[in-house]
């Protein structure tokens, strides 16, 4: 499936949890945090910005850690694997062209890009940037597919 969030914000939600996602639209230069020091990542326009909520919740904090990222380039910080703050996280970030979800992996601590820690519910998804669009694949049933305008309402349902 492919869809075109235009200056919106693509939710992907299944019964528990969610997750945004959209085109970066514009280069830039992303920074990752981690204990041994920063790696520089250059973001293409098609590269995604990917926000997981492995546990649901409200829209509106991950909406604004998302514009964070892409609008303002905020950089992400990398946690060392057992870490007592990740199981604190409610939300998680991943900028790259391509991402898989996957809930075996430990939140805030994979500086691998292509990598998100997801619910169990949304494990296997896969998103890929292209042209301006958001193409999902291996999408479980039930799952449901909107298209938040750009402030973070609810716009049309896609699916």
């Amino acid at each position: 499936m492919k869809y075109s969030p235009g200056d919106g914000v693509l939710l992907i939600r299944g019964l528990s949890s969610f997750i945004l996602a959209a085109p970066a639209q514009e280069a830039f230069t992303l920074f990752l945090e981690d204990c041994d020091g920063e790696i520089v990542q250059s973001v293409e326009p098609d590269d995604l910005v990917v926000v997981s909520a492995p546990e649901g919740g409200p829209l509106e904090p991950a909406f604004l850690l998302f514009r964070l990222v892409r609008d303002h380039h905020a950089p992400l910080v990398v946690l060392p694997r057992g870490h007592p703050g990740s199981r604190r996280l409610r939300h998680v970030v991943s900028v790259a062209p391509q991402v898989l979800f996957s809930c075996g992996i430990q939140r805030g601590t994979h500086p691998e890009q292509h990598l998100i820690c997801s619910s169990e519910e949304l494990a296997g998804i896969t998103l890929r940037g292209t042209d301006g669009a958001v193409e999902l694949e291996h999408v479980p049933p039930g799952v449901r597919v909107e298209i938040l305008g750009e402030q973070g309402g609810t716009g049309h349902v896609s699916q």
